[in-house]
């Protein structure tokens, strides 16, 4: 009943009447629902497109995080590999630091020192006599007679 009254509370004309009473409202009737299939068709076919641009976005916008969520992996487990070698760097060289430092406290000692200068400067203490016995010139002629033994 109350599509039958406007907004202002008057009857509205049915179509279906004006149809029985003359051509000229059949025809307007028809040319209104044509321009009102258009005008839907024409606003389906925006919506349309709009979803289609929409879709296209988030297209680029999911490619983007998947390469971007890869790269970060291939980042973070290259980062983690130089993280294991540089650790493994820094525990080496604190090894060597300690055996250092305990190198350098046995050549604080006296004895060490003593025993240091007589084996590298061939030097003696009191009442020692120093030999010394050249192995170079022995092994250079056994090298000499072996390197002339292969190519004969």
């Amino acid at each position: 009943m109350d599509k039958d009254f406007n907004k202002k509370g008057k009857k509205r004309k049915s179509f279906a009447k004006s149809k029985i009473k003359g051509n000229s409202k059949v025809t307007s009737l028809e040319s209104v629902r044509q321009k009102s299939k258009l005008k839907s068709q024409k606003h389906r076919q925006n919506i349309n497109v709009y979803y289609s641009f929409l879709t296209i976005i988030l297209l680029i916008c999911l490619a983007q995080i998947g390469f971007s969520a890869i790269l970060n992996i291939t980042k973070t487990i290259s980062y983690h590999n130089k993280i294991v070698k540089i650790q493994k760097i820094r525990d080496d060289a604190e090894a060597k630091n300690k055996k250092l430092k305990r190198e350098i406290n046995g050549f604080s000692q006296t004895a060490s020192l003593e025993a240091i200068a007589r084996n590298n400067l061939k030097m003696a203490g009191e009442n020692e006599v120093l030999v010394i016995i050249n192995d170079n010139d022995e092994e250079k002629n056994v090298q000499k007679k072996k390197k002339k033994g292969l190519f004969k």
